[in-house]
């Protein structure tokens, strides 16, 4: 193999990680907006549980690995990790995605809306 060849295949593989823009502004602005509806339940605080889990660093974090918070055994055994299209899939319909959970919250419909909070969601880090 080149170095040509080689620089070709990386490219191709880290072109599509670079061009994945950060969340607009706007985008994280509607997402805090949106998830006032989570806040009943979710902090994000580090290390703050309160109904649910806190939130914070959910983005990339294994399902059920906050600590201190006693999971539902189906999304224990779930195996999912919380990727931004894992966490839209679960906030549109939680029952869809892990059925069993216990997490009382039957979705939200609206895409753009599910989008911008998983934009806000991205930023607590």
């Amino acid at each position: 193999m080149t170095l040509r060849s080689l620089a070709a295949i990386v490219l191709a593989v880290a072109t599509p990680c670079a061009m994945a823009a950060a969340p607009s502004p706007s985008d994280v602005a509607q997402g805090k907006q949106a998830y006032a509806a989570c806040a009943v339940c979710h902090s994000v605080a580090p290390g703050s549980n309160g109904m649910g889990p806190t939130l914070f660093g959910v983005v990339g974090q294994a399902a059920s690995s906050v600590p201190g918070f006693n999971y539902s055994s189906a999304l224990k055994n779930s195996k999912l990790t919380w990727t931004p299209q894992n966490l839209d899939a679960f906030v549109a319909n939680p029952q869809q995605l892990v059925p069993g959970n216990t997490m009382p919250y039957s979705g939200m419909a609206d895409a753009q809306q599910r989008a911008a909070l998983v934009a806000y969601l991205q930023t607590l880090h």
